[in-house]
């Protein structure tokens, strides 16, 4: 039966259709939010909206194309090997499979390639360690977090066959993870990386790591005989969480021992990126100037004023003190222009207006093939040679396999174009409800919104708040937690009640995040405190709630909003004075959840056994 182009698009329409509005699903509250905030709290009109809006649709446009590539392509063969891996084979090679996947997981995460480009906006001469590994060691900085998932998911399989409570794993990582933070934390050199360390956590538990590695640790315990066990399954996304903060940590250690960071006698860096980086911002040695260009120099002939761009400098001239007054006779006047010294995103190439969208597809392509090919041709080899499994549907799987390259590549372009402006824009002036601050893209200064900073900073807080709590609630991943939860309980914790509770963790994290940026509190303080409380939580939870308690910091960080919240974080930084980077709201963002969920798991285990108290009583 042959079909005409119209019957064939008559036909697929509804299927694309469907998928698509699944992904507006996701996107539209915080999209819709934060543009209500900008244009009705502060004020504000939307700056490249047309762009902005453009790159939005391809980041729904590549969100379906890549979740439906997974779903044919990815899973599948993720799926089979999980059945089949377990069953056929040692512990060392399922070991070393397991750590493999984690490895080439994180690498296809979507999110992976907002931590590449986080750099760009830090200053060497403030935080020369951070500096280093976001920009001359940032392959090792992404590395190092595969590595970390990698051990993780090994970690979570070796559990599962051994029957070791996840408790047993938790507290002794979370107690060395506090340690080494509250270590680094009082060095002025390692302080700086602990935010970004902590951040790497959440953005490793995405779309494409949780359903392999659940895939993996189902098929495992269904072979060491644990396969309707309650707690099947979890456990492996909140060691994928936890062990790459550990990984991150060690290499900041690592090199600060090695002196080879920026400013250091062993430093080896491109000098390039670090006098792009120094340049119009003023070097390790203090300078503040920036170089005035020929189009500003004519700026400045027809208009000859001098602005909050440019500072006056007077050199020379018989300086007199007259009647409370400095007299200063026959100076040079000066005027050396203030360096902008806001972060950004992406780098420049990814926002030159006369750059050809062929070289933007094609990098964006690379980048796609880079991060999905050799996951594909890892579980393709392991399949067909090592487990020599006949590979069905295989004509299905390489359409998804086209799918989830195309989405990709759209969504990274999604990215630069819409989700990184928009966050970065919202986060640059969120500020300016207790700061004076020169909005995302305007000239001149805007002054605070607020009268008192502390109404402007609890406004803020008030914002980033329902800004989580929306986004989370929005997150597909969370529902389908939400139904887990509801059957593994028997009904006891509802899935209205988990999707609630996580949302309102979040909230409070995002929320948390902002207060410590316009406060300027150290990230230890809050972070620490939390996590030493998490174990007291934990160790008083049954197994079943620490194990979907943990894990549900995991649903939090979807693709849509890491690099959202990343950029705004990041574009709050940047007007903060005091603040140098915009990491640590994602860290806050996760740990939020945890309390939440552990709470009132305890106040559900608590009314349980006072209902079957009740029942036996009566009975």
């Amino acid at each position: 039966m042959k079909l005409s182009i119209a019957d064939t698009a008559r036909i697929l329409f509804p299927y694309f259709a469907e998928n698509f509005l699944e992904q507006v699903k996701s996107i539209w509250f915080i999209v819709v939010y934060l543009i209500a905030f900008q244009i009705l709290v502060l004020g504000l009109p939307i700056v490249y909206a047309g762009m902005i809006g453009i790159g939005l649709l391809v980041v729904a446009v590549g969100l379906m194309f890549f979740m439906e590539g997974l779903r044919l392509g990815l899973m599948p063969l993720g799926e089979i090997i999980g059945a089949v891996l377990p069953r056929n084979s040692s512990l060392p090679i399922i070991l070393t499979f397991a750590f493999i996947l984690g490895v080439g997981a994180t690498f296809a995460e979507p999110a992976i390639s907002v931590l590449r480009a986080a750099g760009a906006g830090v200053r060497p001469d403030q935080a020369p360690l951070l500096y280093s590994l976001l920009n001359d060691f940032s392959g090792q900085l992404v590395a190092s977090v595969g590595v970390g998932v990698g051990c993780a998911v090994a970690l979570g399989v070796l559990r599962f066959f051994y029957g070791w409570s996840l408790k047993l794993l938790i507290i002794p990582g979370v107690l060395i993870l506090s340690g080494l933070t509250l270590f680094m934390h009082f060095d002025p050199v390692t302080n700086p990386i602990l935010a970004l360390a902590w951040d790497c956590g959440a953005v490793t538990t995405g779309p494409v790591t949780v359903p392999l590695v659940l895939a993996l640790g189902v098929g495992v315990c269904r072979i060491v005989g644990s396969g309707e066990s309650k707690n099947a399954g979890f456990g492996i996304v909140t060691l994928a969480s936890l062990f790459p903060i550990l990984a991150v940590l060690l290499l900041g250690l690592y090199h600060y021992g090695a002196d080879d960071y920026y400013g250091q006698p062993n430093y080896q860096g491109s000098a390039a990126v670090a006098d792009a980086q120094s340049g119009p911002q003023g070097d390790a040695a203090g300078d503040n100037t920036a170089s005035i260009t020929q189009e500003e120099f004519q700026e400045f002939l027809a208009d000859p004023r001098a602005d909050e761009d440019y500072a006056i400098v007077f050199q020379g001239g018989d300086p007199v003190l007259k009647d409370g007054e400095i007299v200063l006779t026959d100076p040079t006047v000066v005027l050396q222009k203030i360096p902008d010294e806001r972060p950004v995103m992406v780098g420049d190439q990814q926002w030159d207006q006369q750059k050809s969208i062929v070289d933007t597809f094609r990098q964006a392509a690379i980048e796609a093939a880079r991060a999905i090919v050799p996951l594909c041709l890892f579980l393709f080899l392991t399949l067909r040679f090592i487990l020599r499994e006949k590979i069905r549907s295989l004509d299905e799987i390489t359409i998804g396999l086209g799918f989830a390259l195309g989405g990709m590549c759209l969504f990274v372009i999604g990215i630069a174009l819409g989700l990184t402006p928009l966050g970065s824009q919202l986060g640059s002036n969120v500020p300016g409800t207790f700061a004076a601050i020169t909005p995302w893209g305007m000239q001149g200064v805007e002054q605070p919104l607020f009268e008192s900073s502390n109404t402007g900073k609890i406004i803020a807080a008030v914002f980033a708040f329902f800004l989580g709590y929306g986004a989370t609630l929005a997150e597909p991943a969370l529902n389908a937690l939400g139904n887990t939860v509801e059957k593994i309980t028997v009904g006891a914790f509802k899935k209205k009640l988990l999707m609630q509770s996580v949302a309102f963790g979040v909230g409070m994290g995002i929320a948390t995040g902002v207060l410590k940026m316009a406060y300027n509190i150290p990230l230890a303080y809050l972070l620490v405190p939390p996590y030493l409380a998490l174990l007291f939580l934990t160790w008083i939870s049954s197994e079943e709630f620490v194990n979907f308690g943990w894990d549900s910091a995991g649903v939090t960080t979807g693709p849509i909003t890491v690099p959202l919240v990343l950029a705004m974080g990041l574009g709050i930084g940047s007007n903060v004075p005091g603040v140098i980077d915009g990491f640590g709201i994602l860290a806050l963002a996760s740990v939020g959840p945890i309390i939440t969920v552990l709470f009132i798991g305890r106040l559900v285990a608590r009314r349980q056994a006072r209902e079957e108290m009740e029942a036996e009583a009566a009975s």
